[in-house]
Order: C-alpha cells, then structure tokens, then sequence
C-alpha cells in the first residue's frame, strides 16, 4: 500500500501533547545579556504581585507542564523560575527584557502564531493575559527563592553508555580451544563449537550431499541446480569437490542477481514514488543493476559504501559511482504535499533512517523527535546527520519525475560530444526553419488588412498565422511551408538526443546548503538551535572537517566525509552490520538477530566474539565478500544437517547456538525462478530495463484505472528471474507479495517468513503456477518416453533427489487416477500432477 497524507501530524501531535515550543521566533538575544552581575532585587509590591496574581495563573494554565515536576518539564521551558523564563525552551530565549512586548512568551498567550500557543488547549481569559504580560515588562520580578537556575538537561550520553559493546572498536578476539578438535574445520566452528559444549550439546551428523548442493545454490545463485549437477557433485569423491561447487557458484554471473536482492531489500528499492499517482522513477533499474554487478565483480564493501553515499562528488567520468546515489532517490515522494516543507523534512529523515539502519545498524531516526528512549543518541545526533545531507535538493521542484534534480547524464565523454555536436546542428537547422517560415509568412501577411499586420507584430502572431495565413496558402508556397512545419516539429520532438545515457541520481546539489536547525519536536515550523554535520557523540569523535568544494563540484563534499567516516576500518558499526547480515542470508537469523538495530532496543548477540573475529577478518581481506562466503560456507557449522535432535531441542528450542542448519523456505523470487526453471521458460537474460510480468485482471481491478503503469511485457521478456520485474509499490507481482517480497517503502533487514492459505491457494489455483505447469508437462513429455520415466524426471527437476520406486508407483497411481475418475487425456492428467509438484514442501523449502 502507498502511504496516506497526513498533513502538519508533527505539528499536531506536539499541541497534543501540551508541547509548547519556545524560542522559535525569539530575538537572537542571549539571556546572560540581560542578566549580569548580582541578582535582580524587586519591590516588595512587584513581589506581592507575584504571589496573588502572577502565581495563581501559572499554576492554573502553565506549571503543570512547565515547573511542577522538574522531572517532567516539557519543552525543557521551565516557568517555576525566573532564570528558566529567561533560558526559555528547546528554541532559545523567551522573554527578551528590552523589548517585552516583542517576547516570544507574550505572542504565545495571546495566539499571535499558529505554531506556537500556550496554552495549547485553549486560550487563556483576556484577564490572565493582561496579568501575565504585565509581569514580563516589569521585568519578571519573582521572590528570593524563585530567581533559580536554568534547567540543565540530563544528557543520554553517560559514561556506562559508552562502554556498550556496538561503540568499542572491532578487535580480532582468541579463537576459542574446543574439546571435539576434528569437527571444527575453521576458526567460525571453534566459536561455534565452544557455545556449544560449555552448555552440553553436540551438532547433529552433516547433511547429505544432495541436500547440500542444493543448498549451497539457492544460497549463492537462487537457482536449483539441474539433476545432473547433483549427480556430478553427488558422485565426485575427491576432498576438494565441495569447494570446488562454492568456487563454481560465487563465479557465476547470478550469484549477483542473488545477492544483489538482499542488498535491495535494506535499501528499499522500487521504480515508481508511491502516493496516489505512484509515479515512476526514471532508469532505477541502473541501480538495481549497479548492484548486481557490484556483487559480481566482488566490489570491496567499502568502496561500495562510498559510491553509493557520494558517488557524484569521485573526481572524473565515474558513471558506476554516479548511478550509485539513485539509492538517495529509492525511497518514496509526494508530487504534491499538504505541507510541502513538512515533506521535504520528511524525506530527509527517509535518508537518515535508511543510512543509518543499512549501514550504521543504528535507529537515529528515533531521535527525530526528541532524544532516543533506549540509546545514547540525542536528538543533535539526528539533525547532525541531517546536516551531510542538506545538500540533496527533492527529487524534483514540481510534479514533473524528471528533474534536474534526480537525472544526470553519464553517456562517455566521446560518444556525449557527438551528440551535443548534433544537439548544436539540430538547433541551427530548427533556428535556419524558423527563420524561412517567417518570411514565407511575412510575405503573405503584407496582404493582409492593416489590423491583422498590426497584430502579427506583437503577441497575437501566432493567432494570426493560425488563423489568417496557413488557411490561405496555395501550391507550392503551401507545400514547402507544410513540409519546414513538419522537418521543425520533428527535430522539437527530439527531446533526448541518440545515444544518451542517463541514470537516476542525485545532481545539482547545493554548493552551499542551507543551515540545518534542530527542529523542535520534530516540526519544521519550529526551528531550534543551528546544527553543524557531525558523527555520534556517544563516540567522542572531533567534529569533522568540510573542505571547500572543488572548482567544478555540483555538491558541497558533505557526503564524501561521512562516507569515508563510515567506510573507515575504525567506525565500530559498519563491517559489523554488514557481516552480520552476510551470516543471517546463510545461516537464516543474524548473529545480532535485529540486522538493522544493533542498539539496545535490537535483540542480544548469540556470539559476540565470532561477529568480531568475523569482522576483523572482512576487513583484513579487503572487504571483499566472496572470500568470506567461502570461509562461511565450508565452515562445518553450515555443512550441518537439517534434522532435529531430542535432547538438543529441549536446550535450545530456537537453535541460537547452532547445532543444526535452519530450515528454510524459498524467498518469492526463488519460488517464481524455481517454478520458470523446471518448465524450462526461464530466460536467463541479464540486467537492462524492468519487465513487466503478467498480472491476472483479478488484480489488476484493485487499481483506480486498471493496469495503469503496467505495459505487459512478452512472454519471453517476462519470464527473466524475478529481481527484474519492475517493482511498482502500487502493484506487485502476485507470487513473489504472497510469499513475502518485503513492502519497499522502508529498509527490510529481515523477510518475515508466513504460512498462510493463499500462497497454498495461489500455488493451486493461480493463473501463473497452472500456465507453467501445463509448460511443465511438454518438458517432461520432451525429456523422458513413458510415464514412469516423466513421473521420475518431475521429481528429479523439482527436488534434486532421486525417487525411490515406491514413490514413483504412488504418483503414477495419482495419474491414472485423474485419467479414470476424472475423464483426463494423458496431457491434462501430467499437467495436474505437475502442478502437484510445484505444490509439494518438497519443493519450496530447503533441506
């Protein structure tokens, strides 16, 4: 679903809450300014004043939330002293002394500013307001032991929250001694093992090799291996055969199109904005395709990490790294916003979260409002980062998907001069047109009545050459006047030259972007303290330092220093996080389970000691990923069987410490690829445009105009894998929504898993799963002779293993059946049981 507008909802929710938001209009005055020296001394009148007028009105309308309990002030505005009236609220100063009447305090009590009343359920009696004003020109006089102190916030950054185990560097720990020393064929099973034994368990037997080549290429390509694969591994008896497969596996060309998915899911990938028009990002698919190729020619993690972040600021002609910043324009956007700046604000916190949760594992985006409940990040933290991307403009300043804004051109410099050298001559032949048409209408213009040659020269020539001249023309004048018109309006149309190539992006930055403000309670409306870009301060890190711009940047270089500060071998999070997210893609659960929220609202880590060791080792390898896929996988905790055991499920129902593999059952993709494969229609074309696969009407009517923005493709085109289906939040492929493909308008670090009567019905009944099945059995009728040999095959495509004669007697039984009781040729009877197959658990899950 695409998300519903909820104009000024910030806004609202603080009045709610009685959050007055002071100091956003104050004058820029400090109160030290106002109050130097001794303290102020009052008469005792302007005391007694206090005491019977001024006093009973705060208590009755503001101290409540404002001085009753210094615990719970809010808006940090406390109105029990007069040092705190002077400190004001989160937004500065609100009483200025020398000029009382401009105070901010006084045009809130008398509603002067939508944004910022007090109090926020309703106006006070004219009688209170009068009271209090007169109190501030006086000077806010207050007895002895009311003139106070300012409020101190109590910082979330204590000394015991530093010590947190995501803030401490990555340091490569012992591995572990373990008592069983021949299981432990790597250093991942010796910490592994070492959990294990210290609570008495033991690690099942291994699975057998079917089961594990299986696994291994749906882990590495999300694609079934062939029966004659299984074979071959199956029967290879040399020590090096299953290393020999990982190897094979990481160097194919869909070993990308796998990986590339999950890095899709984190970043929130789709094509189209969301919204009620839910209108599409132009040439996304380069992204999505970027990061394919990223996996595949196994880009250092860091290096990654920089493109996609600051990409457009790497010196010279680098289009990989220009497309990269299409991740800053993945996320979703409204063409038209109720409150326009509440949307920009809000897009900004899509970057913080998204940022931050995919690469940082950290929730900053909680602290937009206020300071973090759980982490020690306070709501600076949030506009700090704000602060690296201010120079992002929206992704467009109108309704219009292309922008200056979000397109850049990245054809190669040669083949880009040969199209400007045409732009220049199509522009001289347009001018060169222009100019002959103009004198075959001037010509006939001097016919014309004195009031029309009046009129052709100044804004009403075009009516009159519409309405006066072409009617009029004869002959040849006629015909060469038609055929300029059409050579000009052709060569108009032309609005991107040949060859062009542009790429979704970020482009046209400011240089000088503008001043980021901590925003109160979230509301742009109500600016607070000026904020510089700066890393969490819970880190004790310098504030960075921004170089001037490079003669030529289109950006301020903002990004690049948060880049290299998060792609730097001493940030504590980064090759944590994504470590961690390479061990749950294998092994089904993270290390630290929460992938994207290693904070303490995240769930514990089950092996701390091998997420460090694992993560010193990314890094000393270079951040490159396939080594450390191997590592994983010929580790013996992946190489372990599915199969439960009795005593170890009662000590560790949820399998934390490993002592078996995970079941799983296949992403949507896989299952949409997997069925493709076994009919034999997948077509194994790589990277280009999104297709677009055949959505039944049936869903196709839940659109407001049925099929709008979804030009089926052709069935060959269509039946590419699954990471090239457009992705369109309004409209999804069936398949792959109903076995979980993740909602793109956020960062998924993990799919849910569900188990629910569609999928069984979609696999039955859908349009998809029966025009494959039915393809499915002119395969087998190809592949195999007889019956037998077709019932053999079917099993053999769909779950890699070898059936025994009991089973195959058993299916042929099931045919015949459907041929006897229910009147089917020998087609649509192997048709159903193909379909059966693509049913089976057998064939949607792992192990």
């Amino acid at each position: 679903m695409t998300p519903i507008r909820f104009p000024h909802v910030l806004a609202l929710v603080a009045l709610a809450a009685g959050v007055v938001a002071l100091g956003a209009l104050a004058p820029n005055r400090s109160p030290a300014a106002d109050e130097k020296g001794d303290p102020p001394k009052f008469t005792a009148a302007q005391v007694t004043f206090y005491e019977k007028e001024v006093l009973p009105v705060l208590q009755q309308h503001c101290l409540k939330c404002h001085g009753a309990d210094p615990e719970k002030i809010k808006g940090e505005f406390n109105l029990a002293t007069r040092k705190g009236v002077l400190a004001g609220g989160e937004s500065g100063p609100a009483v200025d002394l020398a000029k009382p009447a401009e105070s901010l305090f006084v045009k809130m009590i008398h509603y002067k500013d939508d944004q910022h009343r007090m109090p926020p359920k309703g106006k006070m009696p004219d009688k209170d307001i009068a009271t209090l004003e007169k109190w501030v020109k006086e000077g806010l006089p207050v007895p002895a032991d009311r003139i106070g102190g300012e409020i101190v916030k109590k910082s979330v950054i204590t000394e015991e929250s530093k010590k947190y185990w995501a803030y401490q560097p990555v340091k490569r720990p012992a591995v572990p001694n373990v008592k069983d020393g021949s299981w432990a064929k790597t250093p991942i099973d010796a910490f592994v093992l070492a959990k294990l034994e210290a609570k008495g368990l033991k690690p099942v037997k291994p699975a057998e090799r079917a089961a594990l080549i299986r696994r291994a290429y749906y882990d590495l390509t999300g694609l079934p291996p062939t029966p004659e694969e299984v074979d071959a591994f199956v029967n290879d008896k040399s020590s090096d055969a299953y290393e020999k497969l990982v190897d094979k596996l990481l160097a194919s060309p869909h070993y990308g199109e796998k990986w590339g998915r999950h890095w899709l899911d984190v970043v929130r990938f789709a094509e189209t904005n969301g919204y009620e028009r839910d209108g599409p990002k132009p040439y996304a698919w380069r992204y999505r395709d970027y990061v394919i190729k990223s996996f595949n020619d196994d880009k250092p993690y860091d290096q990654f990490v920089k493109e996609q972040l600051a990409g457009d600021e790497i010196p010279g002609y680098n289009p990989d790294a220009v497309v990269a910043t299409g991740f800053y324009r993945l996320g979703i956007w409204d063409d038209e916003p109720a409150d326009p700046l509440q949307a920009v604000f809000d897009g900004y916190d899509d970057l913080v979260a998204t940022a931050g949760q995919a690469f940082l594992g950290t929730t900053f985006n909680c602290a937009r409002c206020h300071d973090h409940k759980a982490d020690p990040i306070p709501q600076t933290d949030y506009y700090k980062f704000v602060a690296f991307f201010r120079d992002i403009k929206p992704y467009s300043e109108n309704r219009d998907v292309r922008s200056a804004f979000n397109l850049t051109d990245i054809t190669p410099p040669d083949q880009r001069q040969k199209y400007e050298e045409d732009l220049k001559k199509r522009e001289a032949r347009v001018a060169a047109i222009r100019k002959a048409m103009e004198a075959i209408e001037d010509e006939f213009i001097k016919t014309l009545p004195a009031e029309d040659q009046r009129a052709s020269e100044g804004l009403d020539r075009p009516t009159v050459i519409a309405t006066k001249v072409i009617p009029a023309l004869k002959g040849k004048v006629k015909d060469d006047y038609t055929a300029l018109r059409s050579e000009r309006i052709g060569l108009e149309r032309r609005t991107s030259p040949v060859g062009q190539q542009l790429a979704l992006s970020v482009n046209n930055c400011d240089r000088k972007p503008p001043v980021t403000h901590l925003l109160v309670r979230g509301s742009p409306h109500a600016p607070g303290k000026e904020v510089q870009p700066g890393f969490p301060e819970v880190l004790g890190l310098p504030e960075p330092t921004i170089p001037a711009p490079r003669a030529g940047m289109k950006s301020s270089g903002r990004r690049t220093v948060l880049a290299d500060w998060i792609a730097n071998k001493d940030n504590p999070f980064t090759a944590r996080v994504f470590v961690n997210r390479v061990w749950q893609y294998h092994f089904g659960r993270g290390i630290v389970p929460s992938a994207n929220d290693f904070g303490k609202l995240g769930e514990t880590s089950t092996h701390p000691e091998l997420l460090d060791w694992l993560s010193a080792e990314f890094m000393a390898g270079n951040w490159k990923l396939k080594s450390l896929h191997k590592l994983i996988m010929t580790s013996s905790a992946y190489q372990l069987s599915a199969t439960a055991d009795a005593d170890n499920l009662k000590a560790d129902p949820s399998n934390a410490l490993l002592w078996r593999f995970n079941m799983r059952r296949l992403s949507g993709e896989e299952v949409r690829d997997s069925i493709l494969t076994v009919s034999g229609s997948l077509n194994l074309k790589q990277y280009g445009p999104s297709t677009y696969p055949k959505i039944p009407k049936e869903v196709l009517a839940g659109q407001s105009v049925p099929g709008q923005g979804w030009p089926t493709s052709a069935p060959a085109e269509a039946n590419r894998r699954s990471v090239y289906a457009h992705v369109k939040r309004s409209l999804r492929v069936p398949v792959l929504v109903g076995f979980d493909q993740p909602d793109p308008d956020s960062s998924c670090p993990v799919r849910y898993v569900t188990t629910v009567p569609t999928q069984s019905l979609g696999l039955l009944n859908g349009e998809f799963a029966n025009e494959q099945a039915e393809l499915f059995a002119k395969r087998l009728q190809k592949d195999a002779a007889d019956a037998p040999a077709q019932v053999a095959r079917a099993i053999r495509l769909t779950t890699g293993r070898v059936p025994t004669p009991d089973e195959i007697k058993t299916d042929l039984a099931f045919i015949q059946n459907l041929k006897g009781k229910h009147k089917l040729d020998d087609f649509k009877a192997l048709t159903q049981y193909c379909l059966l197959c693509l049913n089976a658990n057998e064939f949607v899950y792992l192990d």
